[in-house]
């Protein structure tokens, strides 16, 4: 064995033992560090999980060590997911290195230091797409053994694509006919209004107002914007730190006079309409709708940078270099819930969801979201149709507070054993999560409070799905002390814009919410080239405030409002 070889095992890579091993075998070196002797795939996937807990341990920050384990690794991973999953971990840990790290480096630790100079490469070019690709042609000739040579950082691949630009030449992929023809219009519509510019929201006085006894009858709406500028316009006169202002704005969208051309996507081949786009000189596509077209340019690549109007599951989500994902997601709306919930010093949450495979979906991300803030077990219940519910409260029936416990993992829920299911908190539960229409929370909430015998009422909060145009007083009475989530444009941050919509939209709160879609796509699109950075975007959107997570997946955050003796105002 080689003196240096030996210097980095006595550094702790591996332990006592399978240096032992190692030395016995006398192989021959397949890596910098470790000798490789035949081994059977369950011995090779146990040397690969001794690596990956010295990956761990660094915790993600810069390490030599974990350095050489990631570069040990990589030989042993059998598929090309993992590879890249290897090679993209490395490289984050290697950009994050410092000088006095890199000066530690041994200069015959050949893969490490091949490494070390495609990173000099990429911080000497990374703001030249053209010089970054030239060097690294070049560093691929040098170091033809690199791993790195066949499977490249997804951050590097990123930074060597010509850039969009801050006034890409957009075409926009939506169903223009057929079933989808109605949310394509309402999106494309939002669109063409965001490039014209969205008009400012008004300036609130006290002779604006809406009378109180000036109320409509049939819109939550119109209410929801009498309370917002009310408070607003306390807070301008009044120093009471107890006065809850309005802090909802919708951003100035980005401007941009590219022409647009709209591609109807129905009955269409995506690949035929991409190369299309492409030879018509466009560098961006916002869209496909359609979930189907947004899995075949995941699976088949895109020759231009994509911002999809959907998203795919997790199990289908991997680091795309021009491919980019924005939806209005329940899943999304979820998490957002149980975060806020969390927040606010609840412990035991239920889910209330219908029984299909929608509710489930919504259910687990709750729970994943619940329990990346820390959060334990999150029960879930579903209910049935509007007529089993009717059915039920005639019957005296209510809806007690138990469930099941949300699976997240990868055993199903419906495979849990009865036994671990039947959770039945006396006075445990303090927050009920409920996705319903407003047809269904009318009916869900009086059966909540008739199998509730105790003061302590757990908190309830619903989703927008509730939020539906034509709700009166009577409505806002009866969901009293009910929050619930909605997208700024229809929680009071711009009421000339939700007028504007209004006059298009024939007060549609779902096309409302596709409208609003349209508008940040607009602006997540003039911004596109700062999307692919994690953390490095925000914009207070129509549909909600918008970062991107890994992926490139936008993720958005809701503002909450709360139903009060008949009056909505904005939520703590």
């Amino acid at each position: 064995m080689r003196p240096s070889i030996f210097l980095h095992l006595k550094k702790g890579l591996i332990c006592t033992a399978m240096l032992s091993t190692f030395a016995l075998s006398g192989c021959q070196i397949v890596s910098d560090y470790f000798p490789s002797p035949k081994k059977t795939p369950e011995q090779s996937t146990s040397d690969a999980s001794n690596y990956q807990a010295i990956i761990d341990a660094a915790q993600g920050k810069p390490s030599i060590e974990a350095l050489r384990a990631y570069i040990s690794q990589e030989p042993l991973l059998t598929t090309a997911a993992e590879r890249q999953a290897n090679i993209d971990g490395l490289w984050r840990m290697l950009t994050q290195l410092t000088p006095e790290q890199i000066h530690g480096i041994g200069a015959n630790e050949n893969i490490l230091q091949g490494w070390v100079d495609l990173l000099d490469i990429y911080q000497n070019n990374q703001d030249d797409p053209d010089a970054l690709q030239t060097g690294f042609n070049d560093w691929k000739t040098r170091y033809s053994n690199n791993p790195g040579v066949m499977t490249t950082p997804t951050q590097l691949i990123q930074a060597m694509l010509p850039r969009v630009g801050s006034s890409p030449k957009i075409a926009l992929f939506l169903p223009m006919s057929g079933q989808g023809e109605v949310f394509g219009k309402a999106i494309m519509q939002g669109f063409m209004d965001a490039q014209k510019g969205i008009p400012q929201a008004p300036a609130v006085s006290a002779s604006t107002l809406p009378a109180q006894t000036q109320d409509s009858g049939n819109d939550v709406l119109d209410q929801i914007y009498a309370e917002v500028a009310a408070a607003t316009d306390n807070a301008q006169t009044s120093t009471d730190s107890d006065i809850v202002t309005s802090t909802l704005r919708i951003d100035a969208t980005p401007t941009n006079t590219q022409s647009i051309k709209v591609f109807d996507t129905t009955n269409q081949q995506m690949p035929q309409l991409l190369e299309q786009a492409k030879s018509e000189g466009f560098n961006l596509i916002v869209g496909p709708l359609l979930k189907t077209d947004v899995q075949t340019i995941a699976q088949t690549g895109a020759p231009v940078s994509v911002l999809a109007l959907n998203e795919l599951d997790d199990n289908q989500l991997s680091p795309q270099p021009n491919l980019c994902y924005f939806s209005l997601s329940p899943e999304d709306e979820a998490i957002n819930a149980a975060a806020y919930i969390k927040a606010q010093g609840k412990q035991m949450p239920l889910v209330l969801v219908p029984a299909n495979a929608f509710g489930d979906r919504v259910a687990k991300a709750f729970a994943q979201g619940w329990q990346e803030k820390g959060g334990a077990t999150v029960l879930m219940q579903t209910f049935g149709s509007v007529p089993s519910l009717k059915e039920s409260i005639n019957s005296g029936a209510g809806i007690r507070m138990t469930g099941t416990p949300v699976n997240t993992g990868l055993q199903s829920t419906e495979s849990l054993s009865t036994e671990s299911l039947a959770i039945e908190p006396t006075g445990t539960v303090d927050a009920v999560y409920i996705v319903a229409t407003r047809d269904e929370l009318t009916l869900i909430k009086p059966m909540i409070e008739m199998a509730i015998s105790s003061r302590a009422r757990p908190a309830l909060y619903a989703s927008s799905r509730s939020n539906q145009a034509g709700s009166g007083a009577d409505f806002r009475f009866e969901m009293d002390g009910v929050k619930f989530s909605e997208i700024p444009l229809l929680a009071g941050a711009n009421n000339n814009l939700r007028k504007q919509a209004q006059q298009k939209l024939n007060n549609d709160y779902s096309l409302f919410r596709l409208y609003a879609m349209g508008i940040d796509a607009w602006s997540l699109a003039n911004n596109y080239d700062k999307l692919q950075q994690s953390g490095q975007l925000r914009i207070n959107g129509a549909s909600g405030a918008l970062t991107t997570n890994t992926n490139c997946v936008v993720f958005r955050e809701l503002p909450w409002l709360q139903f009060n003796q008949g009056k909505v105002v904005l939520a703590e």
